[in-house]
């Protein structure tokens, strides 16, 4: 299968190459742990960036794609700064969800303090409806799907997870990803200009982040999700009964 006619269990959209690696690589490494098919779909090529170069970000993202083992990355190549819920931004994302059909979408939260992550998450949940509708964008020649269920990262300390996913056995493999950015975390030998994310202390800052929502459920490392809707549990026993932080 070509990467145009792969079908994904699981497509994580954020609006900046690194923006997936320090949000959701946790959880998209776990979920490729456990077999399912996992893409990242950035919708900039991040050529607002203080550091580096839209060619170089190019490049570093395809070397995380590898870190993580994603079965597809695409780029919508929406202006930087400047993502909107534009009907060309919309058309261009139901292509993709129409083309590769995940069955769930990780993004970032409405409430995300950057313009463009959330706007964004609101492109992601327009566009998941709109995929569905068999007469929105007919021209492009794809069929509708079925609504992709929603995972919205987080990033604002306002909104309570809805779940934190366990991610212990996948920090190492996540941090690798970050680092694959090489242009904007931190380097002693970089002469450009330091940035909020490139300075000394902001990897660690990212670590400690996935420490604390791990001991909100009793374990090492984990990532935290919203969810607008209500969830469909099978069995609350199991669900409320497997370890967790007995303190909270």
């Amino acid at each position: 299968m070509s990467p145009a006619e792969t079908q994904l269990d699981v497509l994580a959209v954020f609006s900046h190459p690194d923006d997936a690696e320090l949000s959701v690589a946790g959880t998209l490494l776990k979920l490729k742990a456990l077999g399912y098919l996992t893409g990242v779909c950035d919708m900039t090529r991040g050529e607002m960036g203080t550091r580096g170069t839209p060619e170089l970000r190019a490049r570093e993202a395809l070397d995380a794609a590898r870190v993580m083992k994603l079965d597809l990355r695409v780029n919508l190549e929406q202006p930087d700064g400047h993502v909107w819920p534009t009907e060309v931004a919309r058309i261009a994302l139901v292509r993709v969800l129409r083309k590769h059909k995940p069955k769930v979408l990780l993004t970032t939260h409405e409430d995300d303090p950057h313009p463009d992550h959330a706007n964004t998450s609101i492109i992601v949940r327009q566009a998941a409806r709109l995929a569905t509708m068999g007469r929105y964008d007919e021209e492009a020649g794809l069929s509708p799907v079925p609504m992709p269920a929603i995972m919205h990262s987080l990033f604002s300390r306002r909104i309570v997870p809805s779940f934190v996913v366990d991610v212990s056995d996948f920090v190492d493999e996540k941090m690798n990803a970050i680092r694959a950015y090489g242009s904007q975390f931190y380097r002693a030998e970089s002469k450009e200009p330091v940035t909020r994310i490139s300075d000394r202390g902001f990897l660690p800052e990212i670590e400690y982040r996935m420490r604390y929502f791990g001991s909100l459920i009793g374990v090492a490392a984990g990532e935290p999700f919203y969810v607008r809707e209500a969830l469909n549990v099978d069995d609350p026993l199991a669900l409320l009964t497997r370890p967790m932080n007995i303190y909270s």
